[in-house]
């Protein structure tokens, strides 16, 4: 591979910086630690301005070269998953309930990397931003970050997103035009009745057939297919009814159905469509109903020009790479950085028998970041130049 490389000396230290967080994961909303030993490392590299604090934990660092040009902004995520970390790694998780298992220890690592290469040669103009996202994992984190007074300062013409995404042989990229990640959208909707005694369930109102109603018609909104533009799913979740006992006849019930949908002006139709139902059932079984929204993510699309920029930076650099296993139902809030710039999500690849993501095994290969760190770092350049 042709790519400025890092030394063997960043390559020890940066190995080191991953495992460390890797044994101290934080899940959305709770990542003060992580932020704080990001910020830490980034002060090393002399950028001209950290900011804190943005939609909730969110770090960001600017490199700034004094030229007027672009402004680049490239993400990582600083959450964990509330999993329990099943490994024989000396850096497993050394909290409770909790891993990262989805990679994003070393997506904050890679950053780290390209602010190192960032360091020792500048862009000759515009700003790079190197963004560290909070709450990834539920969607609620890009959101917050773009909607946060402060980001306006940093606000980019482009973004970019290295995820890892196992399955792909080891250093592969897969991209492209178009849809990358679905919309996606948690429903919970509450029912609620009245207990009665078991043996007169009479006096009661139970939400039982409601919930056997529902269940159904909930699922046939979508069932899955081609990933075009018609593409819905809409998958059960979790279903609750009553108490774990014999004698009470239920008085309330919860049912969680994840909508998901190709892209976000579908979602919307399939959300009202999901709320008559339920109501009609609420209606007809005298129940009330309460709903709750929840892990709103926004559909990934790709930017045409800021996919060609990535995929003629892999190519410079020898970075095999494809449109292989493209576009994915699986979710991805990277997308909201997409509504005001140009920008392109890369999903590279840790393995073709890799564990896959969420798994309790699951843990991000090191040898991985001096890759993601290169592709970014040939965006920069190619982008902004060499000073």
């Amino acid at each position: 591979m042709k790519f400025r490389m890092l030394t063997n000396s960043d390559l020890v230290e940066l190995t080191e910086f991953r495992r460390a967080l890797h044994q101290q994961p934080e899940v959305s909303g709770e990542e003060v630690q992580t932020a704080a030993a990001i910020v830490g490392e980034l002060k090393k590299l002399s950028p001209i301005r950290i900011l804190t604090g943005l939609g909730g934990h969110g770090v960001a660092a600017v490199f700034d070269s004094g030229v007027e040009g672009p402004t680049v902004l490239f993400r990582a995520e600083l959450d964990a998953l509330p999993i329990e970390e099943l490994s024989d790694n000396p850096w497993k998780s050394q909290v409770d309930g909790k891993g990262h298992l989805c990679g994003h220890d070393g997506h904050m690592t890679t950053l780290l990397a390209l602010g190192r290469l960032l360091k020792r040669k500048p862009v000759a103009k515009g700003r790079i931003v190197l963004m560290f996202q909070p709450a990834e994992e539920d969607g609620s984190g890009a959101r917050a970050v773009v909607a946060d007074p402060a980001f306006s300062e940093i606000a980019p013409d482009w973004a970019f997103a290295i995820h890892n995404e196992p399955g792909r042989p080891f250093g592969y990229v897969s991209t492209r035009v178009g849809l990358i990640n679905c919309a996606s959208q948690g429903l919970a909707i509450r029912l609620t009745g009245k207990t009665s005694h078991a043996a007169n369930p009479e006096d009661g109102v139970s939400p039982a057939m409601a919930v056997a109603e529902l269940l159904p018609v909930l699922s046939a909104l979508g069932q899955g297919g081609d990933l075009d533009e018609t593409f819905k799913l809409a998958t059960i979740t979790h279903v609750q009814i009553g108490e774990p006992s014999f004698g009470i006849s239920p008085g309330g019930a919860a049912i969680f159905v994840t909508l998901r949908t190709a892209y976000d002006d579908t979602m919307e139709g399939m959300v009202k469509a999901a709320l008559v139902l339920a109501k009609k059932a609420a209606q007809q079984f005298n129940l009330e109903v309460e709903f709750e929204t929840c892990d709103e993510f926004a559909a990934s699309v790709n930017d045409a020009d800021a996919t060609q920029v990535a995929m003629d930076a892999m190519n410079a650099i020898g970075i095999a790479n494809g449109d292989d296993g493209l576009p994915m139902r699986a979710s991805e809030d990277f997308g909201v950085f997409g509504w005001s710039a140009k920008a392109a999500m890369l999903c590279l690849g840790p393995g073709e028998d890799h564990a896959a993501l969420h798994n309790p095994d699951y843990d991000f290969p090191d040898g991985l970041i001096p890759i993601g760190a290169a592709i970014f770092n040939r965006i920069a350049y190619d982008l902004l130049g060499e000073a």
